[in-house]
């Protein structure tokens, strides 16, 4: 029976690919064109073609709201790689069988592939009873006894109940409530439905793109998706893959049970490949379609040239991002045989309780404070800009709380003075700023930096990769590398010289190969080249959203003293120290650092007793508005004006800037402000 190519879509059951088709009746357009804009638009009647899978080819969006002050929206292109999240929005149009779920909706081995539905009413499964409304979550599609089966589950007490469910079960089913947030990629792989819908509430995006927003300003609505299918076939004396749209005016008839489909090329994708088990490989195939904008090397992996995939298996990466103050920053996957060295670079904490993650038993860890913190209990330790502290350890301690004893987490660390330490006890739900001081200079390879020190950590290429002819990280100001990810590889070569392989990431690196034979030997030892990768900025944030998640967050904070006792303290404070400043400075840069001392008994006499005390009073200075100081990571010196209108003090060189706090420091005594400004660290 002849079907038009879009009622053939709409009936297809993707579990059952591939299908051969016959064209009953051809569509033709004038002129030799035989493609238009990538899809094949002329098919001759008699003429056969394999459908090897559908995907789709755009997304369709429409806003399904009034937005007041715009006029009604039409429908507009998504473009696939929008940068936006969303949360789905349930179909409540009802399932009729458990068939017309498994035809329609994506199940699969992945965490996306396990869709939740609910009943209306209670089934009944032998011994066991699915309660009406019950949560039942379909893992996965299999054949029992004949039979076509769905693997199912419900919760219950914290206990996982397994069933199954045949094809041929009826009933109302619906879409359980989805909190989750996806990815537009992952929307259109995973979570659209065949022949239906999507409505989705757009929940963020980001600025860092640089394509214009598709929505009015301020959108953070509902909008249905509507996808644009394409199909992907094989012809029978041809090796590309053609791609066809279901709209194409032509009729087709399913000839799949009277046609040998080995006359067709057998084409793989990267995931059929990594599909196949371990004892297929190693396996010679031909390159039909290469990876997209990339290219290993002496062009491996273009399409006519013959490669042997030698296996599959889990490679470990580490996740990098440049350092950089503005957008947008680039994003890498370093091997941990990455040939380079690296130095250390400071890093910056903005909470106590960073600072207790990051601490090391392999060194102290050596801060410098650049943000002044005052304590609500007097247990506790004040912090001023410019304080230096080594941290310990974490550890509780008693407070009193209007007149009741209370145990607060705290860090415990020692603050360095010039020629002792003080023990500071530290909060941990401190919401301060510290910034690192370094005096490691030694140089290290990325695995010894993962094996020794916590992530994340900041560094900075010392001598690039010389294995390979372009190292993309010796351009970077710094890295910042994040975390340790594990990800899917395929270990190939080119025919002419198996020995040399590289990885192939399976995920984002998709091309299709013509298999050729899996009778090639392997040999005994390769020499596996692998590569810096730089990804997208989508695929980055996909890779840190499913990051562990083992550390808790940090203590919340007691609530603060009222507002009104607040200021009237810090205006007590200003009046008794700010008399007549100067105005007008002009600006230079100071960069000093120091490093801590080896030992107690014996300390550096260049850290003044007193340079650590004056800047604690002067931290809490607030300008004559009564503003409250902001954190800030840069710290300025400024010129001031030789016409002082307080004859007595000699304001010639400098002024500490703290966001909206300035603070003048008299140069009478030039030792004792050097002194001063070796306490003071820039940051650039």
């Amino acid at each position: 029976m002849a079907l038009s190519l879009e009622e053939f879509v709409h009936s297809l059951d993707l579990r059952t690919l591939p299908r051969v088709l016959e064209i009953q009746s051809g569509i033709y357009f004038e002129g030799s064109i035989y493609e238009m804009f990538g899809n094949e638009c002329c098919l001759s009647t008699g003429e056969v073609i394999k459908i090897i899978g559908l995907k789709i080819k755009k997304i369709i969006a429409e806003i399904c709201e009034h937005i007041e002050g715009c006029q009604s929206s039409q429908p507009f292109e998504l473009p696939m790689n929008f940068p936006g999240l969303f949360k789905i929005v349930a179909d409540k149009t009802p399932y009729l069988t458990m068939e017309e779920i498994t035809r329609t909706v994506h199940i699969g081995p992945s965490r996306l592939g396990h869709p939740c539905f609910y009943h209306q009413k209670d089934i009944k499964l032998g011994n066991f009873i699915i309660k009406q409304g019950e949560q039942i979550m379909l893992n996965s599609v299999e054949e029992i006894s004949g039979e076509m089966m769905v693997n199912c589950g419900v919760i219950r007490n914290h206990q996982n109940h397994s069933f199954t469910l045949s094809f041929s079960q009826e009933g109302e089913f619906y879409e359980c409530k989805d909190e989750h947030i996806y990815t537009l990629k992952e929307i259109v792989e995973w979570k659209i439905p065949k022949n239906r819908t999507r409505t989705v509430k757009l929940t963020d995006f980001s600025n860092k793109w640089d394509t214009t927003n598709p929505f009015p300003k301020g959108f953070y609505g509902s909008l249905i998706l509507k996808p644009v299918y394409e199909i992907q076939g094989v012809m029978k004396f041809r090796k590309d893959i053609v791609r066809i749209l279901p709209s194409l005016d032509v009729e087709v008839k399913d000839i799949t049970d009277c046609y040998d489909a080995n006359w067709f090329l057998q084409l793989l994708s990267s995931e059929d490949l990594f599909e196949m088990t371990s004892k297929e490989f190693p396996i010679v195939a031909e390159v039909i379609e290469g990876p997209q904008g990339k290219q290993l090397p002496r062009n491996v992996l273009q399409p006519g040239k013959t490669i042997v995939i030698h296996k599959k298996y889990q490679a470990s990466r580490i996740l990098a991002s440049e350092i950089r103050s503005n957008f947008p920053k680039r994003h890498f996957l370093i091997p941990t045989s990455y040939k380079g060295k690296f130095k250390r670079r400071p890093r910056e904490f903005p909470t106590a309780y960073d600072l207790e993650i990051a601490k090391s038993e392999k060194e102290p860890l050596h801060v410098v404070a650049t943000k002044a913190f005052h304590p609500p209990y007097d247990e506790l330790s004040s912090v001023s800009v410019g304080d230096q502290f080594l941290v310990h350890h974490s550890q509780t301690t008693e407070v009193l709380c209007q007149g009741t004893k209370k145990v607060v987490n705290v860090l415990a660390c020692e603050k360095i003075l010039k020629k002792s330490y003080e023990a500071a006890l530290l909060p941990l739900y401190m919401e301060g700023g510290f910034v690192e001081v370094i005096h490691d200079k030694k140089q290290y390879q990325v695995s010894e930096l993962c094996t020794q020190f916590h992530l994340p950590f900041n560094v900075k290429v010392s001598v690039r990769d010389l294995s390979i002819e372009e190292d993309i990280l010796a351009a970077t100001p710094g890295l910042r590398l994040e975390e340790d990810i594990t990800d899917s590889y395929l270990l190939v070569s080119d025919f002419a010289n198996p020995r040399e392989c590289w990885e192939i990431p399976i995920g984002r690196w998709t091309m299709t190969v013509q298999l050729v034979s899996n009778l090639f030997r392997d040999t005994e030892s390769f020499l596996v080249r692998t590569l810096v990768e730089e990804i997208t900025e989508e695929q980055y944030y996909m890779m840190r959203r499913y990051e562990s998640c083992f550390l808790h967050p940090p203590p919340r904070p007691p609530k603060h003293p009222s507002a009104v006792e607040t200021k009237s303290t810090l205006l007590t404070q200003t009046e008794k120290r700010t008399m007549d400043l100067p105005k007008s400075p002009k600006s230079h840069r100071v960069d000093i650092s120091k490093k801590p001392h080896s030992n107690q008994a014996g300390l550096d006499s260049k850290v003044p007793v007193g340079c650590q005390n004056d800047l604690a009073n002067l931290g809490r200075e607030r300008s004559k508005s009564g503003a409250t100081a902001k954190a800030d990571t840069s710290v300025t010196t400024e010129e001031v004006s030789d016409k002082s209108p307080n004859a007595d003090l000699n304001y010639d060189s400098l002024v500490y800037r703290d966001s909206d706090l300035i603070i003048f420091i008299s140069t009478e005594d030039k030792g004792r402000t050097n002194r001063l400004l070796e306490a003071l660290i820039a940051f650039n």
